[in-house]
């Protein structure tokens, strides 16, 4: 035996050793048992150790990152199963069989779908419907079921068999466009009644799980709602885990001791294309990842067939052999013979080939092509016992199946089962005996595969329904039972209206002294949720910290540092303000559960998410999307907003197209105030018609800046609805003199938003005092509900309405060029260009952003007054109302 490699140092070193004579016994009876017994079996006997010290005393050992390839569940140690399984086995296969028939009948006109997902993971689902997944019937919420989005067919096809669907909706699966048909994947948009998560977009089912079991506590400690019954389920794929938004949180429920929580990861080893870890193992990956995260694991690898095999294995050398196996080598195993198993596995040395030769190759091919944890009801029972029964740490199940299980052998662990969409119907006929089904010949001799339902009487749907029945009722499904919530004294949004006097504040306090004040009512104050990924002191928010507090499960176990100050950092178990951190994807799926609550627990939450400048919508805008998805409701702001208010920040901060991309989520009504009074209306109005009567599915998305200015009142005869709307008329243009050739002054409509206006404000008086031109200023809060108007408008005239764009009717007659201008890129206010009549020209900062003062960014994209007299001056010459040399006359005045 080989001298070991000692290494020169130990992080114990440091420490004092009580008794060094001791310690080096014990090494001595280590190297005794490793050259007697072999380094296997002393490592075998530290781990027992191990976890006796850990059972018996609880002793803080550090834990192993890695265990055997093995189930963490011996076949002894199951608890008994409390099912009838015969009748569990046949919803099963009629589950399975109706799931591939919905997607092959599709398949004929080219519309897909996925099977080998669900037929990897059908016991993993059922088992969970038949003895876990509480229902919304009883007096709590019930469990939220985040499904992997592939696997969706299997759950259409228990909703058949439950009486939720019919024939004709299966037939309509992929086919939406008439209102009746069946979404591809979890789409709550789609089908509000069934569905609650989506999770298709992989990765943000596991990020949105730990935050929806998070805010499940949340509304626990807070008093709001009772969620103590509430259990978090998210089916992953184990390429899946790849993303980045997939592993992202799984410190924070570590962390946190989310024991509400639990992971199932379905390890048939393939992704998309091929093997997930073709020279590698996932599983033994994943089980690392998550413990050192803080979570318990379960393995659920190998089915009951293996029992006999382990116990041939005195030395471990089978063990062993699976440990140094890769993925893509077992994908190999479940598709070979007997032979090439016999050969390859069990003849890598003596030991291996001494336990071989007691197996039959029928016993050969059955652990290689079937013996999976995942296809075994007892199993797959026994670990989500011992997952949801663990307290203080979330769970994970790593599982491992065969993609394509029951398929047949043209699609089990093939690399390109992802993309085969229906089976033959000799497959068919072949998967019919296989599962077992009373299905004849006659019914599979035609080209369509049928449908079949064994009957509302059968003895497998009776039992069905009376699980269900225990368990609460349904599942999935999604309920919307929330009432209205008042609105607030208007008294609350009056105060901006009335402007700053003479102080001088930014539009972001604005926003946060009005949400302060609505914390504070008494109906609603409550169900504000503030999500901040750790930029609170920026946007002016610390005078939240002591009186609402930063929600923390542990509450405060230390004194903060600024404890004799009057903002202090204060955590509570009942605070209010969710500071995630720096991390927008958390944020942002904090704000979705909160967002969704209504729905979720019945409880109507306002959560407004507060972010800095484009690290919101270009960081996380899938998120937003499947925010939009799960029809969330709640105000997002885009704080520091611009290109160019933010001194200093530069190219990776400074925003100038967070609004383009916020235009293209239906579901976002975005808007860019300029004043305070703006951002009064429209909070007010987002309140309306996100919590009042006939509640819309839609967030608001309001952008915000940190720069200093003195606010107006709101102008006498400007209304809530024109600010609404998305354009009014802030200020008429001043007296110029008539010019000596006796024709009327040249006149321009200046359009801007945000902080914009006050640049065409100070434009205005150029254009007036030194050039003698006559300048409207209109304040455009909202660009892109002018252009949605505008598409409306268009549409309706389809149908043969006559109906003018708001935005046209608001600048009917208004003389000269309309000059649009922003700090956003030129594409936002050119989104309603073709709506207006008049000659356009916008205004705006394209290109990558800059480190400088505000006035020098300013002038180098050409925003600065200016900058936007020149191009006023510019485009009158163009239609000949000035002179040309005027331009350059200006160009030269001003430096440019």
């Amino acid at each position: 035996m080989p001298e070991p490699v000692r290494q020169p140092y130990s992080q114990l070193d440091q420490l004092p050793d009580r008794d060094p004579q001791e310690t080096a016994e014990w090494r001595e009876s280590y190297d005794a048992v490793a050259e007697a017994a072999g380094p296997q079996r002393a490592a075998y006997l530290m781990r027992r150790t191990l976890e006796h010290a850990a059972a018996r005393d609880g002793a803080t050992a550090p834990r192993l990152l890695e265990t055997d390839y093995v189930n963490t569940i011996p076949t002894s140690a199951e608890p008994a199963y409390p099912g009838d399984e015969e009748l569990e086995r046949k919803v099963t296969a009629w589950a399975r069989w109706n799931a591939a028939a919905m997607v092959s009948r599709g398949s004929k006109d080219g519309l897909g779908g996925h099977i080998s997902t669900f037929a990897s993971a059908a016991w993993l689902y059922e088992t969970g419907f038949q003895h876990f997944f509480r229902g919304k019937d009883g007096d709590g919420s019930g469990d939220q079921i985040f499904v992997q989005g592939h696997a969706s067919p299997g759950i259409y096809a228990r909703a058949f068999l439950d009486g939720r669907l019919t024939e004709d909706h299966l037939d309509h699966f992929r086919r939406e466009a008439g209102g009746e048909g069946l979404p591809s994947y979890p789409h709550p948009r789609r089908l509000p009644w069934l569905w609650e998560f989506p999770t298709v977009s992989m990765g943000i089912g596991p990020i949105s799980a730990i935050y929806q079991a998070r805010f499940n506590r949340y509304l626990d400690h807070r008093g709001i709602k009772d969620t103590a019954d509430s259990h978090v389920w998210a089916f992953l794929g184990d390429g899946e885990m790849d993303e980045p938004e997939s592993t992202a949180a799984l410190a924070l429920a570590g962390r946190e001791g989310l024991d509400n929580l639990t992971f199932v990861v379905n390890c048939n080893l393939q992704r998309l294309d091929g093997p997930v870890r073709p020279n590698f193992s996932i599983v033994q990956e994943l089980e690392a990842q998550f413990r050192a995260a803080g979570w318990n694991v379960v393995k659920a690898l190998w089915g009951t067939a293996w029992d006999e095999v382990f116990a041939l294995d005195a030395e471990c050398a089978v063990v062993r052999r699976l440990g140094e196996t890769p993925d893509a080598q077992f994908q190999t195993y479940a598709t070979r013979d007997a032979a090439y198993i016999r050969e390859t596995f069990f003849g890598a040395n003596p030991e291996l080939v001494r336990v071989g030769e007691q197996l039959s190759d029928d016993k050969l091919i059955e652990l290689f092509h079937s013996s999976r944890a995942g296809h075994e009801p007892r199993k797959v029972y026994a670990a989500y016992k011992a997952a949801v029964e663990h307290k203080g740490a979330p769970s994970v199940v790593l599982v491992q199946t065969v993609k394509g299980h029951t398929l047949g052998k043209t699609f089990e662990s093939r690399n390109a089962n992802h993309q085969m969409k229906k089976l033959t119907m000799d497959e068919f006929r072949a998967m019919r005996d296989l599962l077992g089904l009373p299905i004849p010949d006659d019914a599979l001799a035609g080209d369509t595969v049928p449908f079949w339902h064994p009957g509302q009487d059968s003895p497998e749907i009776r039992y069905l329904q009376e699980r269900r029945t225990a368990l609460d009722g349904l599942a999935p499904a999604r309920k919307v039972a929330a009432k209205p919530l008042p609105m607030p004294a208007e008294k609350n949004f009056d105060a901006l209206k009335k402007g700053s006097g003479n102080q001088e504040i930014a539009t972001t306090m604005a926003f946060v002294r009005l949400v302060k004040d609505l914390m504070r009512d008494k109906e609603t104050g409550k169900r504000w949720v503030p999500v901040v990924p750790d930029e609170a002191r920026t946007f002016g928010m610390e005078s939240l910290f002591p009186s609402a507090g930063l929600y923390s499960p542990k509450g405060q176990t230390y004194d903060p540092v600024d404890r004799d100050q009057l903002l202090y950092y204060k955590e509570a178990k009942n605070g209010q303000i969710l500071n995630e951190g720096i991390t927008e994807a958390g944020s942002l799926a904090d704000f979705t559960a909160a967002a969704t609550a209504y729905a979720t627990h019945g409880e109507p939450m306002i959560p407004f998410y507060i972010f800095y400048s484009m690290f919101g919508f270009q960081r996380t805008a899938d998120q937003f999307w499947a925010l939009a998805d799960q029809l969330g409701r709640g105000f997002v702001i885009g704080a520091t907003a611009g290109r160019t208010t933010m001194t200093g920040e530069g190219l990776q901060h400074a925003d100038g197209h967070s609004h383009l991309l916020a235009s293209t989520n239906p579901a976002a009504i975005s808007y860019d105030p300029a004043f305070a009074f703006e951002v009064s209306a429209i909070v007010k109005e987002g309140l309306r018609r996100m919590y009042g009567e006939n509640a819309e599915d839609v967030f608001y998305y309001l952008t915000v800046y940190n720069e200093p200015k003195v606010q107006p009142a709101m102008p006498a005869g400007v209304t809530d609805e024109q600010i609404l709307k998305g354009l009014y008329r802030f200020q008429e243009a001043p007296e110029v003199p008539e010019p000596a050739n006796g024709k009327p002054a040249p006149r321009t409509q200046l359009l801007a938003s945000g902080t914009a206006i006050h640049w065409i404000l100070e434009a205005q008086r150029l254009l007036a005092q030194e050039w003698g031109v006559a300048a409207d200023v209109w304040s455009a809060p909202s660009w892109t509900e002018l252009r949605r108007d505008a598409l409306d408008c268009d549409a309706a005239r389809l149908r043969g309405e006559d109906r003018v764009p708001y935005v046209t009717r608001a600048l009917a007659g208004a003389q000269g060029p309309v000059v649009a201008v922003s700090d956003w890129m030129r594409a936002v206010p050119d989104q309603i260009a073709q709506w207006v009549e008049q000659d356009w020209v916008s205004i705006g900062t394209d290109g990558f952003g800059l480190s400088d003062t505000r006035d020098a960014a300013r002038r180098h994209f050409g925003v600065d007054p200016q900058s936007i007299v020149v191009q006023v001056l510019a485009a009158l010459s163009r239609r000949g109302e000035i002179k040309a040399e005027t331009v350059g006359e200006a160009a030269r005045r001003y430096g440019l």
